[in-house]
């Protein structure tokens, strides 16, 4: 799923090469995202899209020879001038007459080309990482030849003609693109890019190489000095693909300011964008010159301001914050509290009266990616939250232009990964105190992963325990959702420390939040409320806020007829929740089917059974009110088989199912028992919000 789909798509052809495009928002001026070498796609591009479409127009497209672009033969046809008439033409083709042109290595050649040759059409130029003939290359590059065969494929023999024509393509997108990013922690920016070389056969990348040998030194020189516009060149003092003197020379020729990033690889916009986009936006509003008005408050005259951070996966983050928030209010009457949130959340929030920013409608939507991301009651959340990259940083510059724009005393970040990892990625842009809760702790491998998922999560982990190491102060208050026993006695990965020390000593402990007060229910007299017989027994099904819960739902309807036949009396209850449409399930007889159910605490609380996906939230609400329950924890779920496994198996609550291996018979057997059965659950605290609370109170 993308953050942002285009506005509008195309095709210009130019000397019989279709070039593909996409235009993205409507703003002033434009901001012409361009290709690079045509071993990767525009979407490169795809952290920087999103945001700066917000502000301004974007147009990208795909270089000849790389994504849905033609990839013509022989290396006449990849010179930087083709590139450059490429780019005119792409602008023609959107009816753009100006723009910012921003290029990346290769991408900085034509942005060059076009800048010196068309000022009219050139509005600023910036330079990431530009891989430009003004500085000697890095001495490892200059030992082996591109066109000769070489007896070893070690290091950078492997970029050489014979090589990826003759099978090692692969092997030398690995290598290069673990090259491109000498940054600890990328092994996500490795695998797309590997993904995308992958898309360009080995015989274009050839062609597309020796075209880019024509550019001269010399020639090239006298390009730059024809560059009248404003120019931003960006270069990163690690890069192991092309020098960080190549950047520095660039600069001067042009008379452009130089922005060097200390630690930097090869490519800057994928592994640090938020500096990035931050930097693109500063730089095309000052060239535009936007004339922007802005107002200050003084310190003394603000207001008390917490924004609301609540995970839209599933709707028991926003019981549980909204539980906490009204507890918060009663240490701080005259407090505001703005919530950035994403539906379904927001709509919850919003009828209970709370103040839902307008920016959250700027948010890409998380339960969508998720539900894009699940199979048949399977959903891989490590790979999806991976996967999700482009969407985490696009709604972090939300929150980046929200907390820019007003100035608040507190952030509270509910599962909020976006703003808790760029917050420490981008320390300098923390300006409030910030207090993070979650409900577990630990990315965590499923057992069919093998090796490389072991990798990768442990990887993950080592990457926080880091940031918190260096830079404790990012975290105000790290708040954990239950008791220490609710921790998993798991390691983070081998050789990095057990996941219930370490949590222990870096949380605080809030106990569990149910978002509703246990004391005041009398279950007879709440059953009459909602109307349930005295006679009747009642079974709520229920798949949580998102949409991925679909199946189970289909499979307990299922075995419905048989559960009434070994329990006469029993009515069904199933809850669609607000994102699967309860007419696309089939009709039983003794069923009730309803989409969102306001208070839906109340039922738990009321049925005689629940059967229900592995989600902590409805699992522990279950288990708060005592009431026996069937979870069928999602295939490939890290954090519902381990984390709130964990926990339940601690409160001695509910019975495991596995949804792969109960067909509608098991499941309906499975209801006649648990419902018979008497439950002696280990008590849930009742004061965790209060808990939560009082600890937030102290940073406002």
């Amino acid at each position: 799923m993308r953050a942002r789909e285009p506005d509008r798509d195309g095709y210009v052809e130019r000397d019989g090469v279709k070039l593909f495009y996409e235009v993205f928002g409507d703003g002033e001026p434009t901001v012409l995202l361009l290709p690079t070498w045509s071993v990767i796609p525009s979407r490169s591009w795809k952290l920087q899209v999103p945001y700066l479409a917000r502000h301004f127009r974007v147009v990208t497209f795909d270089g000849r020879g790389s994504g849905r672009s033609d990839r013509p033969v022989g290396a006449e046809a990849y010179t930087h001038l083709e590139f450059a008439a490429d780019t005119i033409a792409v602008m023609d083709a959107t009816g753009t007459n100006r723009a910012v042109l921003v290029g990346f290595s290769c991408g900085a050649l034509w942005g060059i080309q076009v800048a010196a040759d068309h000022p009219d059409r050139t509005v600023g130029l910036v330079c990431l990482a530009p891989a430009v003939p003004l500085a000697p290359g890095l001495p490892e590059r200059t030992v082996f030849s591109f066109d000769e065969r070489h007896d070893t494929a070690d290091g950078w023999a492997k970029y050489n003609r014979h090589y990826w024509v003759e099978g090692g393509h692969e092997d030398f997108l690995w290598f290069f693109f673990g090259r491109m990013f000498t940054e600890k922690h990328s092994t996500k920016a490795i695998e797309d890019c590997v993904g995308w070389g992958l898309q360009v056969d080995p015989g274009t990348l050839v062609d597309s190489t020796d075209g880019l040998r024509a550019c001269g030194s010399e020639s090239f020189r006298s390009v730059c000095q024809r560059v009248a516009v404003p120019v931003l060149v960006v270069h990163g003092d690690e890069d192991a693909i092309r020098s960080h003197d190549a950047g520095v020379a660039l600069a001067e020729l042009t008379g452009g300011s130089l922005v060097t990033i200390a630690g930097g690889g090869h490519a800057p916009h994928i592994r640090d964008p938020v500096r990035i986009n931050a930097a693109l936006h500063s730089f095309v509003t000052k060239v535009a010159e936007s004339g922007a008005t802005t107002t200050w408050t003084r310190a003394l005259r603000r207001s008390k301001r917490v924004l609301y951070l609540s995970s839209p996966i599933g709707l028991g983050h926003a019981q549980r914050d909204l539980a906490i928030a009204n507890a918060l209010r009663q240490h701080h009457a005259d407090l505001e509290i703005d919530w950035l949130t994403q539906h379904p959340v927001s709509v919850m929030l919003d009828t209970a009266g709370e103040h839902v920013h307008p920016a959250s409608a700027w948010l890409t939507n998380e339960s969508a990616h998720f539900e894009d991301e699940a199979g048949e009651h399977d959903l891989h959340a490590f790979k999806a939250i991976r996967r999700m990259d482009e969407i985490l940083v696009n709604n972090f510059m939300v929150f980046h232009d929200v907390v820019e724009e007003t100035p608040y005393d507190l952030v509270v970040a509910d599962e909020a990964w976006d703003v808790d990892h760029f917050l420490h990625e981008n320390p300098e842009l923390k300006r409030f105190a910030f207090a993070w809760m979650t409900d577990f702790v630990g990315w965590l491998p499923m057992p069919d992963g093998g090796e490389r998922e072991i990798a990768l999560t442990a990887d993950y982990n080592a990457e926080m325990i880091e940031q918190q190491t260096r830079l404790r102060r990012q975290r105000d208050r790290s708040i954990f959702v239950g008791e220490p026993d609710d921790i998993v006695p798991d390691l983070f990965g081998p050789d990095l420390p057990a996941i219930r020390d370490w949590t222990v000593k870096n949380f605080d402990f809030a106990g569990y939040v149910t978002g509703f007060d246990l004391a005041p229910f009398d279950r007879c007299a709440l059953r009459a409320a909602i109307g349930i017989r005295p006679d009747e027994r009642v079974c709520v099904v229920t798949v949580g806020g998102s949409g991925v819960g679909g199946s189970l739902l289909h499979r307990v309807l299922d075995a419905v007829p048989l559960a009434r036949r070994l329990v006469p009396d029993l009515h069904f209850l199933v809850v669609t929740g607000p994102r699967i449409d309860p007419c696309s399930l089939p009709r039983r007889e003794g069923v009730t089917v309803r989409g969102y159910v306001a208070g839906l605490y109340r039922y738990l609380a009321a049925c005689d059974l629940a059967v229900v996906q592995g989600g902590l939230t409805t699992c522990m609400e279950l288990t708060a009110n005592r009431r026996p329950f069937l979870y069928f924890p999602l295939a490939h779920h890290f954090e519902q088989h381990f984390h709130v496994a964990h926990r339940l198996a601690r409160y001695g609550a509910g019975r495991r199912m596995d949804y792969a291996s109960s067909d509608p018979d098991a499941i309906a057997t499975a209801i006649a028992a648990e419902i018979e059965s008497h439950v002696e659950y280990h008590p849930v605290a009742t004061d965790g919000a209060a808990r939560a609370a009082a600890m937030l109170a102290e940073l406002v």
